[in-house]
């Protein structure tokens, strides 16, 4: 049987994703008020930092962040107990949105938008490949981050310390892998990932990262009081 935390995270998850489509069809874009937006937009909101982990950007979006949870989530839940996970992943999924707000700032603030007006008109390439011009808040406004991989990176990071020695079976692979190599080879891949988007693939690889090095955080803190209070932490 499947743990409540891990549950219910998968379910309003999926109910909230359900209703964004939902929302949608009567004019609500769900994504434009829950989505974590850049700290300097006028649409973004502190609670977004929260938010946004629950917002998911498709099908396969949503799929393959809810089937990881599935996967290692009650694991971890078991471990730690649900308190602990509860904690482990809301507060992981918070940091990977602050390393993606520091990550959006020093975009902005090493490019020619710093020097402009909030007021002053850029031209924006369209989704049809025309040119739109928009107002520099408007061009802010649409920097937002949508999903919970974060805290599911985080998630993974957690299994491959807990768990270094368990083999997965990971496709397309077709022997099984240690927890901590696969671990270290997302994490590689990430980073690759991370600075040679210089293109853009609208994916928040340092959201990815930051979840992972708040989830590193966390657990090197947890192993130290532990030992500290005379007992070890696995």
């Amino acid at each position: 049987m499947m743990p409540t935390v891990t549950k219910n995270l998968i379910i309003i998850n999926i109910l909230i994703f359900f209703g964004t489509i939902v929302a949608q069809r009567y004019g609500i874009d769900l994504t434009n008020y829950l989505g974590l937006h850049f700290f300097l937009a006028s649409d973004f909101n502190p609670a977004q930092l929260i938010t946004y982990m629950f917002m998911h950007a498709g099908f396969l979006h949503i799929f393959f962040n809810m089937f990881a949870l599935f996967m290692f989530g009650p694991i971890l839940e078991q471990t730690w107990g649900p308190k602990r996970f509860l904690f482990y992943y809301i507060a992981c999924g918070i940091g990977a949105g602050l390393i993606q707000e520091g990550v959006q700032f020093a975009t902005y603030a090493t490019s020619d938008l710093s020097q402009l007006q909030l007021s002053d008109m850029i031209p924006v390439r369209n989704l049809v490949g025309g040119i739109t011009n928009m107002t520099v808040q408007s061009y802010l406004n649409n920097w937002t981050t949508v999903g919970a991989s974060g805290a599911v990176y985080a998630i993974l990071l957690a299994f491959g310390m807990l768990y270094p020695n368990n083999r997965l079976f990971i496709f397309p692979l077709p022997f099984p892998i240690k927890a901590k190599f696969f671990v270290i080879g997302y994490a590689a891949i990430e980073l690759w990932s991370g600075l040679s988007n210089s293109a853009g693939d609208n994916v928040a690889h340092f959201a990815h990262l930051g979840g992972m090095l708040f989830g590193l955080i966390l657990i090197l803190y947890w192993r130290k009081k532990s030992r500290g209070n005379g007992t070890y932490y696995s």
